[in-house]
């Protein structure tokens, strides 16, 4: 799934997430990229992925057909967890909507 999406789908950039999405033949499925070089503890990576998959979740009737990839693309400390979820979510506003 990953190398396809990587290859064939639109990016949505934000200032700490890229989104890489591709309309889905199934059931849309989601991925994550979070780099321990980003993110240096599991604690902390583990529950920006718990919002993250709280945030799609809240969006997904628009979610399922895309096949998505959330990649955390800049160091993020754990105080900013709420501010990368934010940027996070505005992306997914964003394809959702179909605006780039």
């Amino acid at each position: 799934m990953f190398a396809a999406v990587f290859r064939r789908g639109q990016r949505f950039e934000g200032e700490r997430f890229q989104l890489v999405a591709v309309p889905a033949n199934r059931e849309g499925r989601v991925g994550y990229v979070i780099g321990k070089k980003l993110l240096a503890r599991a604690v902390d990576r583990n529950r920006l992925k718990r919002t993250l998959r709280e945030a799609i979740r809240a969006r997904r009737p628009a979610m399922n057909a895309f096949d998505v990839i959330v990649r955390l693309r800049r160091p993020c400390a754990s105080k900013d967890l709420a501010a990368a979820l934010a940027d996070a979510s505005a992306l997914l506003d964003a394809l959702g909507s179909g605006k780039q």
